[in-house]
């Protein structure tokens, strides 16, 4: 498959997959509901901390159909014969079965046709992404993850259900709070220990949570109890 010069496929019905697996989620607003993860080949934002930077160079990853990447999905929950419908984002019900799709950065690849099979088949569809390429896909979630290294588009700040902010250095306090100005009044705010300096910057984000109660705590949950 042809690769363009901001990585993506350019056939929809394709995307390269570095990995797929059915978790716990680890993060942010929805941290320790079940959920499987497609994990998207192809990144250009360069987080010099980031622990998937095999995921980067989306050609050294298998292109799969879509199709593929959905019937995997459904295949992983056994137990489940039928799949509720899709419910709009104020109605979630608990035994809703969400899809995060991630990267990498997933929004380097158009994930219209991904997010349209995957609510067809009944998922919530969830996507964590640097806000560094324009929205596409239909989303019951977007959890908006802005990084220094490219920072996001202003159009998708807007759309963000959720802003998880990583703090690497004390100075990405005021870079949170500069993209909490820019989200919408129901967006929901979250810092998270980068987990390479998580000793020491865990407790500047209690004490600036103290501070500023809009926040909430994000920890890597998965990296404890040592899942995927």
């Amino acid at each position: 498959m042809a690769i363009t010069e901001k990585g993506q496929i350019a056939k929809m019905h394709e995307l390269p997959v570095m990995e797929s697996f059915y978790t716990i989620q680890g993060e942010g607003f929805h941290q320790g509901r079940p959920a499987y993860f497609i994990r998207l080949g192809g990144c250009d934002v360069g987080c010099s901390w980031c622990d998937v930077k095999e995921s980067w160079d989306a050609s050294q990853h298998p292109v799969s159909r879509i199709s593929e990447i959905v019937r995997k999905a459904i295949e992983a929950l056994p137990t489940r014969s039928l799949f509720p419908k899709a419910y709009p984002k104020d109605q979630t019900k608990d035994d809703d079965q969400i899809v995060v799709v991630t990267g990498g950065e997933p929004l380097m690849h158009d994930c219209t046709e991904l997010t349209e099979q995957l609510q067809k088949a009944g998922f919530r569809t969830h996507i964590e992404t640097s806000g560094a390429y324009p929205l596409s896909g239909r989303w019951d979630w977007i959890c908006l993850s802005p990084k220094k290294f490219k920072a996001p588009l202003t159009s998708l700040t807007q759309s963000a259900d959720e802003l998880k902010v990583v703090i690497f250095h004390p100075s990405d306090f005021q870079w949170a709070e500069q993209y909490a100005s820019l989200v919408s009044a129901n967006c929901k705010l979250f810092l998270q220990p980068e987990w390479g300096k998580s000793s020491k910057v865990t407790p500047l984000i209690i004490s600036y949570i103290k501070d500023h109660p809009s926040w909430r705590f994000s920890l890597q949950l998965h990296k404890y109890i040592h899942v995927p």
